[in-house]
Protein backbone atom coordinates (compact mmCIF):
# COMPACT_ATOMS: atom_id res chain seq x y z
CA UNK A 1 0.00 0.00 0.00
CA UNK A 2 1.51 3.27 -0.92
CA UNK A 3 1.90 6.00 1.18
CA UNK A 4 -1.12 7.85 -0.57
CA UNK A 5 -3.11 5.37 0.21
CA UNK A 6 -2.68 4.80 3.76
CA UNK A 7 -3.12 8.58 3.92
CA UNK A 8 -6.51 8.54 2.01
CA UNK A 9 -7.32 5.66 4.89
CA UNK A 10 -6.40 7.56 7.39
CA UNK A 11 -8.67 10.27 6.46
CA UNK A 12 -11.60 7.88 5.55
CA UNK A 13 -14.60 8.94 7.65
CA UNK A 14 -15.64 5.03 8.26
CA UNK A 15 -11.93 4.01 9.25
CA UNK A 16 -12.57 3.44 12.93
CA UNK A 17 -15.17 1.20 11.51
CA UNK A 18 -12.44 -0.35 9.23
CA UNK A 19 -10.28 -0.97 12.25
CA UNK A 20 -12.54 -2.58 14.29
CA UNK A 21 -13.68 -4.82 11.38
CA UNK A 22 -10.58 -5.88 10.71
CA UNK A 23 -9.44 -6.26 14.58
CA UNK A 24 -12.40 -8.69 14.92
CA UNK A 25 -11.24 -10.63 11.62
CA UNK A 26 -7.72 -11.85 13.43
CA UNK A 27 -9.63 -12.32 16.34
CA UNK A 28 -11.40 -14.70 14.52
CA UNK A 29 -8.58 -15.94 12.88
CA UNK A 30 -7.12 -16.45 16.17
CA UNK A 31 -9.84 -18.83 17.21
CA UNK A 32 -9.41 -20.38 14.26
CA UNK A 33 -5.79 -20.98 14.32
CA UNK A 34 -6.00 -22.95 17.84
CA UNK A 35 -9.22 -25.20 16.87
CA UNK A 36 -6.94 -26.03 13.25
CA UNK A 37 -3.64 -26.87 14.89
CA UNK A 38 -5.36 -28.79 18.27
CA UNK A 39 -6.88 -31.00 15.16
CA UNK A 40 -3.97 -31.13 13.40
CA UNK A 41 -2.04 -32.12 16.60
CA UNK A 42 -4.87 -34.56 18.11
CA UNK A 43 -4.85 -36.23 14.17
CA UNK A 44 -1.24 -36.39 13.76
CA UNK A 45 0.07 -37.22 17.67
CA UNK A 46 -2.80 -39.53 18.66
CA UNK A 47 -5.11 -41.03 16.05
CA UNK A 48 -2.40 -41.62 12.97
CA UNK A 49 0.03 -43.70 15.93
CA UNK A 50 -3.42 -45.38 17.16
CA UNK A 51 -4.53 -46.49 13.99
CA UNK A 52 -0.78 -47.54 12.38
CA UNK A 53 0.63 -48.91 15.70
CA UNK A 54 -2.29 -50.13 17.67
CA UNK A 55 -4.39 -51.11 14.44
CA UNK A 56 -7.63 -48.79 15.82
CA UNK A 57 -8.72 -46.94 12.53
CA UNK A 58 -11.47 -45.11 14.76
CA UNK A 59 -9.76 -42.16 15.35
CA UNK A 60 -8.91 -41.27 11.85
CA UNK A 61 -12.17 -41.83 10.80
CA UNK A 62 -13.71 -39.60 13.34
CA UNK A 63 -10.80 -36.95 13.61
CA UNK A 64 -9.91 -37.05 9.78
CA UNK A 65 -13.10 -35.14 8.76
CA UNK A 66 -13.35 -33.17 11.72
CA UNK A 67 -9.90 -31.63 10.97
CA UNK A 68 -10.81 -31.47 7.09
CA UNK A 69 -13.89 -28.67 7.88
CA UNK A 70 -11.14 -27.27 10.36
CA UNK A 71 -8.53 -26.88 7.81
CA UNK A 72 -10.80 -25.50 5.10
CA UNK A 73 -12.73 -22.95 7.76
CA UNK A 74 -8.84 -22.02 8.52
CA UNK A 75 -7.75 -21.33 4.56
CA UNK A 76 -11.54 -19.26 4.07
CA UNK A 77 -10.71 -17.04 7.35
CA UNK A 78 -6.91 -16.35 5.97
CA UNK A 79 -7.97 -15.80 2.82
CA UNK A 80 -10.90 -13.21 4.18
CA UNK A 81 -8.16 -11.56 6.68
CA UNK A 82 -5.67 -10.84 4.02
CA UNK A 83 -7.92 -9.72 1.69
CA UNK A 84 -8.37 -6.54 3.21
CA UNK A 85 -5.26 -5.71 2.65
CA UNK A 86 -2.05 -3.98 4.00
CA UNK A 87 -0.35 -7.74 4.11
CA UNK A 88 3.44 -8.41 3.49
CA UNK A 89 3.40 -11.57 0.92
CA UNK A 90 5.88 -12.97 3.45
CA UNK A 91 2.99 -12.68 6.34
CA UNK A 92 0.48 -14.03 3.76
CA UNK A 93 3.10 -16.89 3.10
CA UNK A 94 3.09 -17.64 6.99
CA UNK A 95 -0.13 -17.89 7.91
CA UNK A 96 -0.60 -20.56 5.13
CA UNK A 97 2.37 -22.21 5.58
CA UNK A 98 1.22 -22.57 9.64
CA UNK A 99 -1.41 -24.91 8.77
CA UNK A 100 0.57 -27.94 7.42
CA UNK A 101 3.21 -27.73 10.41
CA UNK A 102 1.97 -29.26 14.09
CA UNK A 103 1.94 -26.98 17.16
CA UNK A 104 2.34 -24.09 13.51
CA UNK A 105 -0.78 -22.38 14.85
CA UNK A 106 -0.06 -21.77 18.23
CA UNK A 107 2.99 -20.88 17.41
CA UNK A 108 0.98 -17.83 15.27
CA UNK A 109 -0.67 -16.40 17.75
CA UNK A 110 1.51 -14.19 19.17
CA UNK A 111 2.38 -12.81 16.08
CA UNK A 112 -1.21 -12.55 15.46
CA UNK A 113 -2.20 -10.98 18.70
CA UNK A 114 0.59 -8.51 18.18
CA UNK A 115 -0.88 -7.80 14.57
CA UNK A 116 -4.31 -6.86 16.18
CA UNK A 117 -2.31 -4.88 18.97
CA UNK A 118 -0.43 -2.86 16.43
CA UNK A 119 -4.05 -2.16 14.27
CA UNK A 120 -5.72 -0.96 17.29
CA UNK A 121 -2.79 1.49 18.38
CA UNK A 122 -3.33 2.76 14.92
CA UNK A 123 -0.11 0.99 13.45
CA UNK A 124 0.73 -1.20 10.77
CA UNK A 125 2.36 -4.40 12.35
CA UNK A 126 5.53 -5.35 10.44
Amino acid sequence: MTKDGQAAKALHPHNGLITDLEHKQLKRLEMVSIIEATTLVLLVFVAAPLKHIWGWPYGSKLLGPIHGVAFLAYVWTALQTVAGGGWHRRDVIRLFLVAFVPFGGYANLRWLCERAKSLAEGRQAR
